[in-house]
């Protein structure tokens, strides 16, 4: 849990239950008959879709805990790819990104860096 006053630009939360990247803020001061309102324009970081809400700057917020892990291409198919973790070697399959440039630097054998958030996994770069 965090606090909605202490978001920045770049930060992460949940909204509406998907883990989303913060992409601009707007505070307004309080009023005669309320507490400062805190409005929020964020960016799924599964899906793409943009999401906002607004509340008061003093509510608190879930905040997703992010894990980036290194791992290896086994394969890949036109939906999915199979990775295994550099660490565990534990092989599972994530779905391929929609990203063009990433998606086209896949291939048997690159390590890739991906981040489990809320049990998803998504591939975040090719490293190298």
């Amino acid at each position: 849990m965090g606090r909605v006053g202490d978001l920045k630009v770049g930060s992460y939360a949940i909204i509406d239950d998907e883990p989303s990247q913060i992409v601009s803020i707007q505070k307004s001061k309080p009023g005669k008959h309320g507490s400062a309102k805190f409005r929020c324009s964020a960016i799924s970081i599964f899906d793409g879709s943009k999401r906002s809400f607004v509340s008061p700057v003093d509510a608190n917020l879930q905040i997703p805990i992010v894990e980036k892990n290194t791992g290896q291409v086994v394969s890949v198919n036109p939906s999915m790819v199979q990775l295994m973790d550099l660490e565990s070697y534990e092989i599972f399959d994530v779905t391929r990104p929609d990203d063009e440039e990433l998606s086209s630097k896949l291939e048997p054998g690159r390590d890739v860096e991906y981040w489990i958030i809320m049990g998803r996994y998504k591939i975040q770069r090719v490293k190298g």
